[in-house]
């Protein structure tokens, strides 16, 4: 078998950006395994020569040469950390030269800038989305008059964490609705979801992954049997469709794909933080 390739994300901040692009990128390369690390808040001359040394030393010990996706803005740290001998890929290098040729004006090299607090009101409006997304998770609060959206379907189908990406990176207040067996009797939306509709979107999962998850949760339950799941699964999808409401499979999507769709189908314009 191919050797790991070691990757590295590189920042003088979170490396969330780093993170992501580069996790982007290699998801185009199925055929290679990759060994990936993360070395946030290198933001000194100092630290970048020890983030050069560990990366140098992952390539020794792997014999391949590692790959470093590099967001650190000051050149002077991105050429310390290029002395690793690493494919050295800067998120920022594209699209630099064109944004100050366009804009007729240099960038300022501010370290650590991507995420930190630039927009206090921006800032507050995510944390008040996940207080919302909290309090508001698995029916623990119903009062939906706030919610910019409520995600409905059966016990562990990914509603949860979807919610709390969409506080987290986009400020949108999403509640979530776990539809019970007692829901699922009646064959029609509980009398509680009914008044809002407009705001509802349907999560379904395959049975089979859903008995493995609720396995994890409650090992050899009734609630987490193959037919539990199957038979739960079925009626909900049966559920929302007889009430015309849009649903997902969350199976084989990741929480990014999940929330783009949720938000475009329910026409929710929000930017991402």
């Amino acid at each position: 078998m191919d050797a790991v390739r070691p990757v590295f994300y590189v920042s003088d901040g979170t490396g969330i950006t780093a993170e992501t692009i580069g996790h982007s990128l290699l998801t185009q390369f199925s055929g290679v395994r990759f060994q990936t690390d993360r070395l946030p808040f290198v933001d000194s001359p100092d630290k970048a020569r020890a983030a050069a040394e560990e990366i140098r030393q992952a390539g020794a010990e792997h014999g391949t040469r590692p790959i470093v996706v590099n967001s650190c803005v000051d050149s002077a740290l991105t050429a310390l950390l290029a002395e690793s001998g690493a494919l050295m890929l800067d998120v920022f290098e594209p699209f630099i030269e064109p944004l100050e040729r366009e804009l007729g004006e240099s960038r300022q090299q501010r370290v650590g800038q991507a995420h930190g607090i630039v927009d206090f009101e921006a800032y507050h409006r995510r944390i008040n989305a996940m207080n919302y997304a909290l309090t508001h998770d698995d029916g623990i609060s119903m009062n939906y008059d706030e919610a910019d959206l409520i995600l409905v379907g059966v016990s562990r189908a990914g509603k949860t964490p979807t919610c709390v990406y969409l506080a987290l990176h986009h400020g949108i207040r999403a509640a979530n609705y776990p539809l019970t067996p007692d829901d699922l009797e009646e064959e029609r939306l509980p009398a509680k979801l009914r008044q809002y509709r407009n705001k509802l979107f349907g999560l379904t999962i395959d049975p089979i992954r859903l008995h493995q998850i609720r396995e994890e949760r409650r090992a050899n339950s009734r609630y987490a049997q193959l037919d539990t799941c199957k038979r739960e699964v079925a009626q909900a999808e049966a559920m929302l469709r007889r009430e015309g409401i849009e649903m997902l499979s969350t199976t084989h999507a990741s929480i990014e794909e999940i929330s783009s769709r949720v938000l475009e189908h329910l026409g929710i314009n929000r930017e991402m933080y």
